[in-house]
Parts: C-alpha cells; sequence; structure tokens
C-alpha cells in the first residue's frame, strides 16, 4: 500500500552560470517572491511530513533566506540521482514517498503534484505504481527526454533525444523531471544507482528501469507545458515573468476588477484586488497590496505594503510605501507619497505631499506642499493629525506632534507644537509692502540697458 505521507526534496544545487549573477538563481524573483519561495510554497500547501532542500553552490544563500528548512549539500554535483542521494542523510528514519521537485520551475500547480499523489496511492499493493513521471505535451519536444508508454498509459522507458529512434523522436510526450518516488523503495534503488557513462553522473530516470526490473509499474500525470516553464538565464526569467503577469492580469480580470490597459498593470504574487477595482494604466502593485472593492487606482501609481479601503482614489501619479492603510473614500492624489501611515475615511490627500509615521482622522484635508517631518536624522516620530482637520498648503508638521481635531493650519506654516481641536495656528513673518519699489527697480534696470551694460547672452 502507497504511503499518505511524502517528504518534497528539492533540488537547487545547480550553479545557474547562465544568470551571470552574484546571487543564487533560485533567489532571482518573480512577481516579487523568489523563484524557491514559488516551489516552497506551493508544495507546502500539500503538508509534507518534511522538506529538504538539496544545494551547493552558494548553499549559505539559500540557508540564510529559508533558515526553517533543512538543507542537504550535494558536492561534488554529479547529477540529479546523486543530488536526491545528498538528501538521504536529512531524512534518516524516514520512509514515506519522496517526492523530487526543482527550484527553479516554479509554476508547477499544487492540484498538478496532488494527482501525484493520487496516482501512487491505489488501493492494492499490486496495483501502486512505485514510480510516478511528471510529464507533458511538447509542443516543440526537441532537446527533451520522451516517455514512451503501453496502451494503458504505464511508462516503459525514458528516452533521451540522442539516444532515440525516429518513432521515439515522434513522441511529444515529454519528461519534466519531476517524480514521486516510492519511500520504501527509494533507498534501494538509489543505491543501485551508477555512473558508467559519458558524462559520469548519476540519473534519476534510471530509476524508470529498476523500477521495472523488480516488477513495478511507472505511472505517468500529466501537466501542461506551461506550467513546467523552468528558469536558468535573465532571458528565461523576463519570460517566466510575463507568464506570471498574464496569468495575474487574466485572474484579476475574471475576479471582476477592471483593467484599462491590462498589458501595464504589473502584479506581484500576493497582490489582492476586491470587486470592482479599476486600475488604470502603468500600475505597479509591490508585494502586499490589498485594495477593497469599489477603489480606483488611477496611472502610474506605485503600491507596495500598503491597504487601500472600498471606493478610495489613488493617484495619478501616487506612491504608496510599506504600512500605509487608506480608508474608505479617501482620496490620495497626483504626486502624493504615503509611508508607514493610517489615513482615516474620507480624508483627502490631494497634491504633491509627503506623509509618513502619521495618523490622519476621518475627512482632514491636507493642503498642496504638506510633508510631515517625521525623521530628525536619528529617529522617526509621529504625527497625528485629528478628524476633520485641515492643514494648509506647504505646510511642514514637526513630528513628534498633534493637531487636534477640526483645528485648522495656516498655509505656509512650521508646526513644532501641538495645536489643540478646533484652534487655528499658523506661524508665519509678517507681510511687508514698499510701495513703489517694483516700479523703480525696473527703472534702474531699464537705465544699465541704455548705458550698454545689458548682461552677454
Amino acid at each position: 500500500m502507497a504511503s499518505d505521507g511524502f517528504a518534497a526534496v528539492i533540488l537547487a544545487a545547480g550553479k545557474g552560470t547562465r544568470m551571470r549573477s552574484t546571487r543564487h538563481k533560485v533567489l532571482h524573483e518573480v512577481g516579487g517572491k523568489t523563484l524557491l519561495a514559488h516551489v516552497v510554497d506551493t508544495v507546502s500547501g500539500l503538508s509534507p511530513d518534511r522538506t529538504v532542500l538539496v544545494v551547493g553552490d552558494r548553499a549559505e544563500q539559500i540557508a540564510e533566506a529559508f533558515p526553517g528548512i533543512p538543507v542537504a549539500r550535494q558536492s561534488p554535483q554529479l547529477g540529479t540521482g546523486h543530488a536526491v542521494m545528498a538528501a538521504l542523510p536529512a531524512l534518516d528514519g524516514y520512509d514515506g514517498d519522496l517526492l523530487v521537485l526543482y527550484g527553479d520551475v516554479p509554476f508547477v500547480p499544487t492540484d498538478t503534484i496532488a494527482a501525484m499523489l493520487i496516482a501512487r496511492r491505489q488501493p492494492s499493493p499490486e496495483d501502486a505504481p512505485g514510480l510516478v513521471i511528471l510529464g507533458f505535451m511538447a509542443e516543440n519536444p526537441t532537446g527533451y527526454g520522451r516517455l514512451i508508454t503501453d496502451d494503458a498509459s504505464h511508462l516503459l522507458k525514458i528516452v533521451e533525444e540522442n539516444d532515440a529512434n525516429a518513432q521515439e523522436c515522434a513522441v511529444r510526450l515529454c519528461n519534466s523531471g519531476l517524480m514521486l518516488i516510492d519511500g520504501t523503495a527509494a533507498r534501494g534503488w538509489l543505491g543501485r544507482l551508477d555512473n558508467d557513462n559519458a558524462a559520469g553522473e548519476y540519473y534519476l530516470t534510471d530509476l524508470v528501469a529498476m523500477a521495472r526490473a523488480d516488477g513495478r509499474a511507472v505511472a505517468v500525470v500529466h501537466a501542461d507545458e506551461s506550467d513546467l516553464l523552468g528558469v536558468n538565464s535573465r532571458a528565461e526569467l523576463a519570460v517566466a515573468e510575463a507568464a506570471f503577469q498574464a496569468r495575474a492580469r487574466r485572474a484579476a480580470m475574471a475576479a471582476g476588477v477592471t483593467l484599462r490597459d491590462p498589458a501595464s498593470t504589473h502584479f506581484s504574487h500576493d497582490t489582492e484586488l476586491g470587486k470592482d477595482v479599476t486600475v488604470e494604466p502603468h500600475v505597479v502593485f509591490g508585494p502586499g497590496v490589498r485594495v477593497a472593492r469599489g477603489a480606483v487606482i488611477r496611472a502610474f501609481s506605485h503600491l507596495e505594503g500598503a491597504t487601500v479601503g472600498e471606493d478610495a482614489s489613488i493617484g495619478p501619479y501616487a506612491r504608496l510605501r510599506p504600512g500605509t492603510d487608506v480608508g474608505g473614500t479617501a482620496k490620495i492624489g497626483n504626486f502624493v507619497e504615503i509611508k508607514k501611515a493610517a489615513i482615516g475615511d474620507g480624508a483627502k490627500i490631494s497634491h504633491l505631499s509627503y506623509i509618513g509615521d502619521a495618523h490622519v482622522g476621518r475627512d482632514a484635508n491636507i493642503g498642496a506642499g504638506t510633508i510631515t517631518c517625521n525623521y530628525d536624522g536619528y529617529n522617526k516620530y509621529v504625527t497625528d493629525i485629528g478628524a476633520g482637520a485641515f492643514i494648509g498648503s506647504n505646510s511642514a508638521l514637526v513630528a513628534p506632534v498633534t493637531i487636534g481635531a477640526g483645528a485648522v493650519v495656516g498655509a505656509g506654516s512650521v508646526i513644532t507644537k501641538n495645536v489643540e481641536g478646533d484652534a487655528l495656528a499658523l506661524t508665519r513673518a509678517s507681510q511687508k509692502s514698499i510701495g513703489g519699489y517694483a516700479a523703480r527697480l525696473r527703472a534702474g534696470a531699464d537705465g544699465k540697458r541704455t548705458a550698454g551694460n545689458e548682461p552677454a547672452e
């Protein structure tokens, strides 16, 4: 009987030389999340008994990025079979199934992996396959190993293209590399692998012949080719990003979001948009953004780590930084930057302002050019603006400072002390007028020009 439990063995030992990067290949991002994190999160949804990362080059980077997951080191790196063997010490005493995944193949759906697990869990030992291979129908199979099956769709063998005859080359069912191995047989089969080949490597695909020689069936589960996109270079990383964005856009529109120009809208892996949200062109959603129903995100805005309430309006050209919480019906206008600030329902910050480390109360109105001076070079301080307060244009609020509910701050003020509710506060030099001065200034300038003293062009 096939075990109900499984361990996920994620291979991430490749050197990634084609990335031309000091960062490990699987730590490059798609949709704001690393390639490896996509794989880890997907398999975590199926509650594996254990997860092991097999690493080689720049192993310390992966260990630092995933401190809660055991790391097995593969050195030297002698093929996929050798990589799985390197994981066995970290699985000492475990005899559940082994699910082999790849850290640079980020889009395999949870449902597809679940189908592999189901295929292993047949009702009787004689029916349970020893291996389950994930295959796909390739549009162009060139370069892939071919999966040769019998009439019952059991795998007979995997044939590499260089070893395939003309009939086998015509087969479009290809090997993805993902495999589920019977845990009770895995150590024995892996121990029988050898590297008697031109590359001197231990091939995981050799397990197919071993399983069949032991009288075990090998099942094939089919996946979409687009779900098996691998990343080995910057160009392939860009292809993966484009594929992710296309899926995210389709999913958003299917869920009731209006994208005015889908191709120019950029999503992250965890972007959440409610029904009837409208997104204008050239909007970027960084990680950690939630937008409630009916909100409008206007053109050229950038949001990251921010929450936007129902029917709020953001932008155009607005920037919401991490820690921003915009209330319902609030308005954040053009060239406004918000950081780590709670903006109350109905509040308006319409033009050319910076609001950081602040609380802005319900229905407050922040005039153009207002800034909260939240940093003294050493520490950050909070500005608290009460409900219904009015902050005049071009004001500087020097934190820590509180503006009471209903208070008014005159335009051009620098506020350094608390303002009580419903009070008027202003700091402004007395205006002085000198009659006729401008006319005399112009006359003097004109006299200089007639004397031939014009400034050089």
